[in-house]
């Protein structure tokens, strides 16, 4: 059932419900609390009073006594006369001396009927006129102000026509309030209506809707928390597709870089099992690109499987208390008798009288200055410098890593540590594009951060900073 269909059975319910029970509460509250007279109760008992009179024919005392004492047995509040057309009382319930009206005297009981009706502790005096075998009677009703019902409110129609101005205004007063109510809920509806639209349509592939709801009410938080969950959806869409792209784009690289040193060392292998070369010296440079390209190729395998480590969140974490200072001095070592007659100066500044010792995982930091390396030497090697130094600030350690080639242009400085991510022109070429990410997530691990500064052909500088040891 729709909410359109609930809303009108509801509202159809609730107003007979209404009417019902203030029809039930207005008897039940007036048979409890509003015990009493009122003119319609006394114009009935009138009434049936002289329908018994009229039917015994009765106007004498002997007959007119018995009927009068009956009413007044089950009506002890009324006092009831029973007066012929001269204004003689021909008896009277009170048992008063037997008496003779004058017009004034009656008419002076009746003058202020029928306000004392609605007085406290006012006489109220009513009389009707009875015929009985063609002679005029009168019968006389007689009660205080105490013995009417509290609360009384009369009104008089005349003619039908005339119930319009009464049932008018409480048309209006029993309608008005529920053509509001459905005016809101249909408003209500609507924007329900709206936002099980846009929920319907969301997907990654599908347009964004945005709902335009400034109320401050449930649904207009409910439609600005879809907003949100619908744009989160569509970035979440959109890196999704950046990412499937630099996958292919990984895989397209990962094939060229790997075709390229695998075609130079089946050459270089195949002259050395045929041995075309000239002399030992061509030998051993043949033999010294065939280990530089599989060193090469090893690290494009180790590149992968960080990514595939990354991805499967197997990160192996041990902190320890290690020497900094030694760390570098080992991996500089390295660098300095692989680089040995390429022509690059190495300036190694790690001072003997201070050892810089931090709480960290020796192997990542490692990996992370590796890679530092490795790329100052394979993209700032133009530069033919290469610089690696420590500094221990007062509460953390910094590595530099520096060298002075092309360099990286201002505005791919904030895009580099991207994973799959690589700079055109001076810096396109080996590589997948995640060394630095894995750089960046390394320094994450130890709750520190790598910053990076660059003037084309002068001087790029890579910072690894992380907490020192306490």
């Amino acid at each position: 059932m729709r909410s359109r269909t609930k809303l009108w059975l509801v509202m159809l319910i609730s107003v007979a419900s209404s009417i019902i029970l203030f029809l039930v509460t207005m008897f039940v509250s007036g048979s409890l609390w509003d015990k009493g007279y009122s003119l319609n109760i006394l114009n009935t008992i009138s009434q049936e009073t002289r329908a018994l009179i009229s039917e015994e024919q009765a106007s004498g005392k002997e007959q007119i006594s018995p009927i009068l004492d009956t009413v007044h047995q089950q009506h002890p509040e009324l006092r009831l006369e029973w007066v012929a057309a001269d204004g003689t009382v021909i008896y009277d319930t009170s048992h008063d001396p037997e008496k003779r009206y004058e017009f004034a005297e009656l008419a002076y009981r009746v003058a202020n009927m029928p306000n004392n009706m609605w007085g406290e502790n006012a006489p109220i005096t009513l009389v009707y006129q009875e015929s009985v075998n063609g002679d005029p009677f009168f019968l006389i009703l007689n009660l205080n102000g105490e013995a009417m019902k509290m609360g009384q409110f009369f009104f008089y129609v005349r003619t039908y026509e005339s119930l319009i101005f009464i049932f008018l205004p409480l048309l209006w007063l029993l309608v008005l309030p529920y053509l509001f109510t459905l005016w809101y809920f249909s408003s209500i509806n609507r924007r329900i209506g709206k936002l099980n639209q846009a929920l319907a349509q969301v997907g990654l592939r599908k347009e964004l809707i945005v709902l335009h709801d400034k109320s401050k009410d449930e649904i207009g938080e409910l439609a600005r928390h879809y907003n949100a969950m619908a744009q989160r959806i569509h970035d979440q869409a959109a890196e999704i597709e950046q990412f499937d792209s630099r996958r292919r784009l990984l895989l397209s690289n990962l094939s060229h870089d790997l075709r390229t040193p695998l075609t130079m060392i089946l050459g270089y292998a195949e002259t050395i099992r045929t041995h075309s070369y000239k002399e030992g010296d061509e030998l051993q440079n043949h033999a010294r690109i065939i280990l530089q390209r599989s060193r090469y190729m090893d690290s494009l395998l180790d590149q992968l499987l960080d990514i595939t480590k990354r991805d499967s969140n197997v990160y192996e974490f041990k902190p320890v208390s290690v020497s900094v200072s030694e760390l570098i001095r080992k991996v500089a070592a390295d660098y300095i008798l692989f680089l040995d007659g390429q022509n690059i100066e190495v300036d190694v500044d790690v001072p003997e009288e201070f050892d810089a010792v931090a709480l960290v995982d020796a192997s990542l930091i490692e990996r992370a200055l590796r890679n530092l390396i490795d790329n100052a030497i394979r993209y700032g090697g133009g530069g033919q410098y290469l610089g690696i130094a420590i500094v221990r600030h007062e509460e953390w350690i910094s590595i530099y890593v520096k060298d002075r080639g092309k360099g990286i242009e201002p505005e791919y400085l904030n895009r580099i540590f991207e994973r799959f991510y690589r700079v055109d022109d001076g810096r396109r070429g080996e590589g997948l594009g995640i060394g630095l990410s894995f750089v960046r997530d390394i320094m994450e691990l130890h709750c520190g951060q790598v910053l990076v500064s660059s003037k084309p052909n002068k001087e790029t500088v890579f910072e690894l900073r992380f907490p020192k040891q306490a």
